[in-house]
């Protein structure tokens, strides 16, 4: 059974740096891996994925923030997020897939329960 553990959540101010962490057990390590997040009230979106390989792709607007990175011999992933500002405020969730392609577009198969990230302005 695959699962995924986030952790990192917490509250910063404006400005500051966070960096999430999530644990896979039971996973191949071999396809997709994302970070989602949801807003309060709003719908969830892609803030970055990355394949085996390390190839990464960004929501446009978080790019030059955010960064997604995943070790596959230890099945971690993990997104370092600089600058941040009031609406990066949600609950960040990591997800896997089987696939390995077209990671910025495919359904994911396994998701965490998410970790809760609030920025004060």
């Amino acid at each position: 059974q695959v699962q995924l553990v986030e952790s990192g959540g917490g509250s910063v101010q404006a400005g500051g740096s966070l960096t999430l962490s999530c644990v896979v057990s039971g996973y191949s390590s071999s396809g997709c891996m994302a970070w989602f997040r949801q807003g309060s009230g709003k719908e969830r979106e892609r803030v970055a994925s990355i394949n085996r390989a390390g190839r990464a792709t960004y929501a446009v607007s978080l790019e030059d923030r955010f960064t997604i990175s995943r070790d596959n011999a230890k099945n971690t992933l993990a997104l370092q997020m600089t600058s941040l500002k009031p609406e990066d405020t949600a609950v960040y969730y990591c997800a896997a897939s089987l696939a390995g392609t077209r990671c910025a577009y495919r359904d994911y198969d396994w998701w965490g329960r998410g970790t809760q990230v609030s920025v004060s302005s």
